[in-house]
């Protein structure tokens, strides 16, 4: 199963495997669309259970979206870090070089993210294809040394939102600047697109992606983020 959204009279939620799992699947928001309901959510809940998942997961979700899967019985499971940037006073472009990524790029940018990440955080092709579908205009770029991809990021942009959908660094170049200069490359692009804000979550006890982001000029937000689990 590839994710799809499920509709429910005007809502609607995205769902598919977790990272490829066909036990665990995928609930989340589509966009910056209302709140799902906790009867939307049970009719999505409904469907993957006939599917024959297991376990739901829902994606980095801010207070406002919680109430429906709570009220499903929904539970924490993680918690993240939320940041803010208002794209003012942004730094000099980086200097690690990075170009426009194509559809070759995305099974190195892949094993970059398998490199980067723990298992439960890891994106597959699904994966990676929806965080550059999330919204409505995406940019997607690739660092490189030597011809070899060893970096990459997508940004987004919504309204007048921007998002750091995903930020990825191959741990042997950690430390390089590379992952400096795609995020700013990404804030600058969304402040040419006039967007007044851009969003980032990182999950908690990732120290290095944190600091750089406040390096950066991202502020932690009041409240963080949290990905909800329910047995089906």
């Amino acid at each position: 199963m590839r994710s799809e959204v499920v509709r429910r009279g005007h809502e609607r939620l995205r769902v598919g495997p977790w990272r490829g799992d066909d036990r665990i699947a995928y609930i989340a928001p589509v966009g910056d669309a209302i709140p799902p309901t906790a009867a939307m959510v049970q009719h999505a809940c409904e469907i993957l259970q006939h599917r024959g998942f297991e376990r739901a997961l829902t994606g980095a979700l801010a207070e406002r979206e919680r109430l429906g899967f709570e009220r499903v019985g929904f539970q924490p499971h993680e918690e993240l870090h939320l940041l803010a940037h208002d794209l003012q006073d942004l730094p000099p472009p980086g200097q690690a070089p990075h170009r426009r990524a194509w559809p070759p790029d995305r099974p190195r940018a892949l094993a970059v993210d398998a490199a980067a990440f723990p298992p439960f955080w890891r994106l597959d092709r699904d994966g990676l294809r929806d965080a550059i579908g999330a919204t409505s205009i995406a940019r997607f770029r690739v660092a490189t040394v030597g011809g070899e991809v060893v970096g990459y990021a997508v940004t987004g942009r919504s309204g007048e939102r921007g998002y750091l959908q995903r930020l990825a660094v191959h741990p042997d170049h950690a430390g390089n600047g590379i992952g400096r200069t795609l995020v700013i490359d990404g804030l600058r692009w969304l402040k040419r697109r006039r967007a007044r804000q851009a969003v980032v979550n990182t999950q908690h006890g990732n120290e290095r992606a944190l600091s750089l982001y406040q390096h950066l000029g991202f502020r932690l937000q009041p409240s963080g983020l949290l990905v909800l689990a329910l047995p089906l």
